[in-house]
C-alpha cells in the first residue's frame, strides 16, 4: 500500500530524473556547439584521449559521491556516444556533398535500402526509390523512372542485384553506380562487366546493420572492380563521417566474409539449435546461467531474429563458404575428442593456443 512517504520519495525520485534528463539535453546542445568548433578548424570529431579523461572523472566523482563508477562509467558513455551521433550527423548534413544531386536507391524499401535513403538524404541528395513493393505507387526497377541519376546504389537481394548490375551492363548509365551486397561472388560478372562498358561502377559492403545511427568504430569494404575514380568517388560519400574504409579485392573480400560472417552466424545457428534440440527450456537454462551463457544466448537470438533467406544467402552462395564451415566442424570434432578421451593436456593446449592466436592478432594495428 502506498503512504504518503511513499508518495513524496516517488515525487522527489521523479523531480531528479527531470534533471538528469534535461542535464543530458543541454549537453547534447553544447556537444553540438563543440562540433561546429571542430569543423571549423579542421579538427577530429572524436578524441579518444579526451573520452578516457572524461570516464575518468566521472568515475572519481562517483566514488567519491558513493555511486558505483561501472554505473558512472556506463552513463557517461551512453553520453558520449549520443553527444557523437549529434556531431557526425551534423557534420554529414554540413558536407551538403549531395547538393544540387540525385540518388537513386534500387530496393530503397529494405532496411538497408532506406538507412542509403535517410543517409544520401542527410547529405542534400535528391533521393528515389525503385523497389517491387511500391507496386503502382512509384518505380519498381532500376530503369523505371526515365531519368537519369547521379548515383544507383543497389540495395536488394543479392540474387536480385546480380541481375540488376548485369542489366546495367548492357546499357550504362553514366551515374556512379554501387552495390552493398554481403557477397561479391555473386555479382562479380555484373560489376566487371559494368566496369569493362566503361561504367562509374565500385562496390561497397557496410560492415553494420540497419540501425546503426552513428558510423565511428564501423567499418565499410571499398572494392575497385576496375574504375579507380569510381571508388573513390563512393569513398567520399562516407568522407563526413567516422567510418573506417577499408579496401580489398572481390576474391579477398568473400574469403575473409567466409569467416567474418559465415563462421560467426554458423557457430551460433548452431548454438540455439543445440539448445533447441536439448529438450531444455529456455527459461529454464536462463534461470541458472552465466556470465558467458548470457552473452552467447543475446548473440544467438539476434542472429536468430534476422532474415533467414540473407543468412543462408550468406552461406550458400559464397565460394569459400565451405571453408568456414569445415573449419567449425573440424573445431567441434577435435574439442569432442579431447574431452571424450579425458585429454585434460590437449585440451588446455587447446585453449593456450587459442588465447596466443587472441593475443596476437588482436595487437596487430
Amino acid at each position: 500500500m502506498d503512504t504518503p512517504e511513499l508518495d513524496r520519495l516517488r515525487s522527489q525520485i521523479a523531480a531528479v530524473d527531470r534533471q538528469i534528463v534535461e542535464l543530458a539535453a543541454r549537453r547534447s546542445e553544447l556537444a553540438a556547439q563543440i562540433g561546429e568548433v571542430k569543423r571549423s578548424t579542421g579538427s577530429d570529431l572524436r578524441d579518444f584521449s579526451r573520452e578516457k579523461d572524461v570516464v575518468g572523472r566521472a568515475r572519481a566523482v562517483a566514488a567519491g559521491a558513493g555511486l558505483s563508477e561501472d554505473l558512472a562509467e556506463k552513463l557517461m558513455l551512453a553520453l558520449i556516444r549520443s553527444s557523437l551521433v549529434v556531431q557526425e550527423q551534423d557534420q554529414v548534413r554540413a558536407s551538403s556533398a549531395g547538393s544540387g544531386r540525385s540518388a537513386l536507391v534500387v530496393g530503397g524499401l529494405g532496411h538497408m535500402g532506406r538507412w542509403f535513403v535517410r543517409f544520401l538524404e542527410s547529405q542534400g541528395f535528391h533521393v528515389e526509390i525503385a523497389d517491387p513493393g511500391l507496386g503502382s505507387d512509384g518505380p519498381t526497377s532500376w530503369n523505371g523512372t526515365g531519368k537519369e541519376f547521379d548515383i544507383y546504389v543497389v540495395a536488394t537481394p543479392l540474387p536480385v542485384a546480380a541481375s540488376i548490375l548485369e542489366e546495367m551492363a548492357a546499357d550504362p548509365p553514366n551515374g556512379l553506380i554501387f552495390d552493398i551486397g554481403s557477397l561479391k561472388t555473386p555479382l562479380r560478372k555484373g560489376l566487371e562487366d559494368l566496369a569493362a562498358r566503361g561504367a562509374r561502377v565500385a562496390s561497397i559492403h557496410p560492415m553494420f546493420g540497419a540501425d546503426t545511427d552513428l558510423l565511428s568504430g564501423r567499418h565499410i569494404v571499398l572494392i575497385d572492380v576496375g574504375h579507380r575514380a569510381a571508388a573513390d568517388e563512393a569513398r567520399e560519400l562516407f568522407g563526413s563521417t567516422m567510418a573506417s574504409i577499408v579496401e580489398m579485392d572481390l576474391d579477398s573480400h568473400d574469403r575473409l566474409i567466409a569467416y567474418i560472417l559465415g563462421l560467426s552466424h554458423a557457430l551460433n545457428i548452431a548454438f540455439f539449435t543445440a539448445l533447441a534440440e536439448s529438450g531444455e527450456a529456455a527459461s529454464t537454462l536462463a534461470e541458472l546461467s552465466s556470465t558467458t551463457f548470457d552473452r552467447q544466448l543475446a548473440v544467438a537470438s539476434q542472429v536468430a531474429a534476422e532474415n533467414p533467406g540473407l543468412y543462408f544467402e550468406i552461406q550458400y552462395l559464397n565460394r569459400y563458404g565451405n571453408e568456414s564451415l569445415e573449419a567449425l566442424s573440424t573445431a567441434v570434432e577435435h574439442l569432442r575428442q579431447l574431452v571424450e578421451s579425458g585429454d585434460s593436456e590437449g585440451f588446455t593446449a587447446l585453449m593456450n593456443s587459442g588465447a596466443a592466436y587472441l593475443d596476437e592478432t588482436m595487437k596487430r594495428p
